[in-house]
């Protein structure tokens, strides 16, 4: 029974994790029209930073500091903190030229950079359920992008160079989780947030303008304080998530961002289309939408279901599944 509610209260947290990020690229693009990238990014890293400063210091669970006098170890940090400001920056930049949407179903192409890293870094061998899960996707983007899809490569329009900002940012964010899957092996999830937000918002403070804010609205500063925090809901659920349910499957559910950031777009210009802008797709747009969370998601648990030699596995017993 116990089990049972941890697994409940695992997919909620997972589903909650997905919203956050099916919504951040919305209230990024309200925040753009009166703060620059760099400047949304360090206060996403800065709120972020400060609110796990309180939560550790709650739990009296600071990161060991000796454990980076190996030269191996900072390596890696400073790995996955300039990863994850790549990949929040350029996401930030991108998604001031693109629509929510877009911005989050590009995203996906960090799964199957990361897994293919992976397999070449870490000698992992690539299941056939990833491989098939990481060609839909593909086809699921060639769908997605139907329309203009020449022009990302003949023609450097303004919704080009975001798409090509927001790739950029994938493979930042693929580098990051490389360096982080090695970090976690002696570190806590929350301590290596922390660490990363913290050297993030040092190093971004030169380029930001924190004091815009004084000149922004109560709605662009609402946006952009959700944003902050929205990085401490996000993160600190899908950690909690993986700590009730299995990875793999609190993974799955995260690829539904794109479909999240769909919906909310298209709810919130039904009902300030002042203020936001409908995500209009053809029929292969979205069924291309659809193909890349479905190649995502199969690529992340395609193995537990589907088996290439014995088939399908969802009605074979524990034991016999692979």
């Amino acid at each position: 029974m116990i089990q049972q509610q941890n697994i409940k209260v695992g997919f909620l947290l997972a589903i909650l994790t997905a919203i956050m990020w099916g919504v951040i690229p919305i209230a990024m693009k309200y925040a753009l029209v009166a703060f620059d990238p760099y400047t949304i990014v360090w206060y996403r890293f800065a709120i972020s930073a400060l609110g796990l400063t309180f939560w550790l210091a709650y739990k009296k669970q600071f990161p060991n500091f000796s454990l980076f006098k190996k030269r191996r170890r900072l390596i890696m940090l400073l790995i996955a903190g300039f990863g994850l400001l790549g990949n929040f920056v350029m996401f930030a930049s991108g998604v001031k030229h693109l629509s929510a949407t877009t911005s989050q179903v590009v995203a996906q192409l960090g799964i199957v950079i990361f897994m293919i890293s992976s397999a070449i870094i870490f000698k992992e061998k690539l299941r056939p359920t990833q491989i098939i899960g990481m060609l839909i996707l593909v086809v699921g983007l060639i769908l997605f992008f139907n329309k203009n899809i020449l022009d990302l490569f003949t023609n450097m329009s303004e919704y080009g160079l975001g798409v090509w900002l927001v790739v950029f940012a994938a493979i930042s964010w693929a580098l990051y989780a490389l360096a982080q899957k090695v970090l976690l092996k002696k570190l806590r999830a929350e301590q290596l947030l922390w660490l990363i937000y913290l050297i993030c918002s040092i190093v971004l403070l030169p380029v930001a303008s924190p004091f815009e804010i004084f000149k922004a609205n109560a709605g662009q500063i609402f946006a952009l304080v959700f944003c902050g925090l929205n990085t401490i809901i996000a993160y600190g659920a899908l950690v909690a998530a993986m700590e009730r349910w299995q990875a793999a499957q609190v993974s799955a559910i995260t690829t539904l961002t794109p479909l999240f950031a769909l919906i909310f777009s298209d709810m919130l210009a039904l009902i300030w289309p002042n203020s936001f802008a409908m995500q209009y797709l053809n029929i292969l747009g979205y069924i291309g939408a659809f193909a890349v969370v479905c190649g995502a998601m199969f690529a992340t648990i395609g193995h537990r279901v589907w088996h290439h030699r014995k088939g399908f596995l969802i009605n074979r017993k524990k034991g016999e599944q692979e």
